[in-house]
């Protein structure tokens, strides 16, 4: 599931970054696992040469990006001077003259590299310099609040397995309104119902002061228990069948429902309220 998520941020914000710029070629990855960068979305190759090219910290363009964590570029790639040359194959094999790297930063760490190439040896713009900066930020952003959510919404050392039981949760909500027969879409919801009420004794507040009774829709339910995952509103989109716009909808009037100003508080709220286990 994460890497999904960061994959679906990665390729929106290259696709951005194509349209914004009109850059013929745009590819990128992110580190897995803090170790290998490999090249995991492309657009606008007309080859399979850059796909799956593991990439390694000082090597070429984007290995020069990684190890200075700052943007690099070259005019013209085989004869560019100051990159090594291990990549010179599935470059050429590509086309690739002017190539511009931008490094994904968050927390001060290297979390992945977004490139731009046009097939001819022209010096990259600032326009086009910017618009890339901007996209390695969406992506960055993406991916802190991603790791925030996952943080303040891990289970305790003493309660392992109630993670589990969200996650089941949230696939479950998103699986119901997809289910054509009736019967078996209103026994799914039940099991969601058993699993909101169990969630009754670990969400209820130190202080014993009851909750105020909240009655979200069943789809802002099901937007809530998605950002509850880790989900981005593009992930949730695409998880629940919805357009992006949509679920923002749902969650704006999710969120005025449970009085709550950020993603994070929402998600908190409601399962203070019992609403999400």
């Amino acid at each position: 599931m994460r890497e999904h998520v960061e994959s679906v941020e990665l390729r929106g914000a290259l696709l951005r970054l194509r349209r914004a710029t009109g850059l013929p070629v745009v590819f990128g990855g992110l580190l897995q696992d803090g170790r290998a960068l490999r090249i995991a979305e492309l657009s606008g190759a007309v080859t399979p040469a850059l796909r799956g090219l593991a990439i390694s910290a000082g090597s070429g363009l984007g290995g020069k990006c990684l190890a200075l964590s700052r943007p690099c570029a070259v005019t013209d790639y085989p004869s560019a001077r100051h990159i090594t040359h291990e990549y010179d194959v599935p470059v050429s094999a590509e086309g690739l003259r002017s190539v511009i790297a931008v490094p994904v930063v968050v927390r001060r760490k290297v979390r992945g590299v977004l490139y731009g190439a046009l097939r001819d040896a022209l010096p990259i713009g600032e326009r086009v310099f910017d618009a890339a900066v901007a996209a390695a930020r969406d992506v960055e952003q993406a991916l802190a609040v991603r790791d925030e959510v996952q943080r303040l919404l891990a289970p305790p050392p003493s309660a392992p397995s109630w993670e589990e039981v969200r996650q089941a949760y949230g696939e479950l909500r998103a699986l119901a309104p997809r289910v054509a027969d009736a019967e078996l879409r209103e026994r799914l919801l039940a099991v969601c119902g058993r699993l909101e009420s169990a969630s009754g004794a670990v969400t209820a507040p130190a202080s014993g002061q009851p909750v105020p009774a909240v009655s979200l829709t069943p789809r802002e339910t099901d937007v809530l228990a998605a950002v509850a995952s880790g989900a981005t509103n593009a992930v949730a989109a695409e998880r629940l069948g919805l357009r992006p716009e949509t679920v923002k909808g749902y969650l704006r009037s999710a969120m005025r429902k449970l009085g709550a100003h950020t993603r994070l508080e929402a998600v908190v709220a409601a399962r203070r309220a019992g609403v999400l286990p």
